[in-house]
């Protein structure tokens, strides 16, 4: 097997695997729906997976030794805040958070 053929096919399987692994949860729960487990779920799950990376973020990603530590990943994190809280749109606020941290960690404002 040549290494085009090898590239191709690992880029099929990881395609395919990935692709399972977005299909398979609908297919299951599509006939669980009112199951109360699936609605708590539904309810609580993403708003926790959201305070969890915003932890991880700021665990790993602020710098912690400026002269205000962890400024440059809390101003990032205020703007997602306050944006979403102003338009409602998950796409603009992720977007305007990623673009200020990495303009703060790429000009070194705030002791990025």
């Amino acid at each position: 097997m040549d290494e085009t053929t090898y590239i191709a096919a690992f880029i099929a399987v990881a395609a395919v695997a990935t692709f399972a692994t977005r299909v398979i949860p609908f297919l299951f729960f599509e006939r669980h729906t009112d199951h109360p487990l699936v609605q708590h779920l539904g309810r609580y799950l993403p708003a926790s997976v959201m305070a969890l990376l915003a932890v991880i973020f700021l665990q790993r990603s602020a710098s912690w030794t400026g002269s205000v530590p962890g400024l440059d990943a809390l101003v990032p994190g205020l703007l997602v805040v306050c944006l979403h809280l102003w338009r409602g749109n998950a796409l603009l606020s992720i977007a305007a958070g990623t673009a200020s941290y990495m303009m703060l960690k790429q000009t070194g404002i705030l002791g990025a």
